[in-house]
């Protein structure tokens, strides 16, 4: 009996051995793979050991890609305090003086403060405009276009393609009430991968001097993050964003002028302050304990 039986179901039982193995190769390659593939922690490491192989500067790039998965544009943003724009409210003559004397390529326009937003104009098709007498105050709304609004937790990653996809260069950093925080524009996202490459405008984000103590004298408003890019240090960035930020966390209280604290073996001097802010502090090189 069992002999006819194998013959009839011969078939089938072949039929059925070969599905099997078949998940069953697909299932450990799989597994191999996800075995094989490297987290984002071993690729830098990866990066970071390669040394002579790959260019340093290639190297500080593909770590900025690296990076852009840990942080959101509230990190990299200009902060409101920090924004440049026009008052539409303001007399003709201010505007054009602003217009002319901007080394930005886009404002934000608003009306009487940053709370009323109007809009983004573009600078330089508002000049050839004006130099061609088709511009004036009642035309003026005619170069605005809609500003674009990002949430501030948004990551810098998923900006990007927001930006990319809208065709958009700058974009608006506003909290959960919808109150303007600051800006973030396509330069600045870029500028996390490849470093500096904008030029900066004659007399701004003069925000580091040098002293003959190997110190620096810093704006309290400077950015952690463009701090430690620009010098190569390690200054925390899970927290606060500015070195304001920074020196009010750790001193839990209002700062006074010659106050001293050390952050990460970094000494950090309170030089002037402005109400309950930090205007200027003194960084001295990080000290290596033995």
């Amino acid at each position: 009996v069992l002999v006819p039986l194998l013959y009839v179901l011969y078939p089938f039982v072949w039929a059925v051995n070969l599905i099997a193995n078949g998940f069953i190769r697909l299932f450990m390659r799989r597994q191999q793979q996800s075995q094989d593939a490297l987290n984002q922690d071993e690729l830098r490491a990866v990066v970071q050991e390669a040394g002579s192989l790959i260019p340093r500067s290639h190297q500080s790039m593909l770590l900025g890609i690296l990076d852009l998965e840990r942080i959101t544009v509230e990190d990299i943003m200009v902060p409101r305090s920090a924004i440049e724009g026009i008052d539409i409210d303001e007399d003709w003559d201010e505007i054009v003086n602003q217009l002319a004397t901007s080394h930005h390529t886009r404002l934000p326009v608003y009306h009487g403060n940053l709370d009323n937003i109007s809009g983004i104009i573009h600078i330089r098709r508002a000049m050839h405009a004006l130099r061609d007498e088709d511009l004036d105050k009642s035309s003026l709304s005619d170069y605005i276009r809609p500003a674009y609004f990002v949430p501030e937790g948004t990551p810098v990653t998923t900006q990007l393609l927001n930006m990319q996809k809208e065709k958009r260069r700058m974009g608006l950093v506003v909290d959960e009430y919808g109150d303007l925080m600051g800006i973030v524009t396509l330069d600045e996202i870029l500028e996390e991968i490849v470093g500096d490459f904008t030029t900066q405008a004659p007399g701004k984000n003069r925000d580091l001097y040098p002293q003959s103590d190997d110190s620096y004298m810093i704006n309290g408003s400077t950015s952690i993050r463009d701090l430690n890019r620009k010098m190569g240090w390690q200054l925390p960035v899970d927290g606060p964003k500015t070195i304001n930020g920074l020196i009010l966390e750790r001193l839990e209280d209002i700062p006074v002028s010659g106050t001293t604290i050390l952050v990460d073996n970094y000494p950090i001097e309170v030089v002037q302050t402005k109400g309950a802010s930090v205007r200027m502090a003194r960084i001295y090189p990080r000290y290596r304990p033995i």
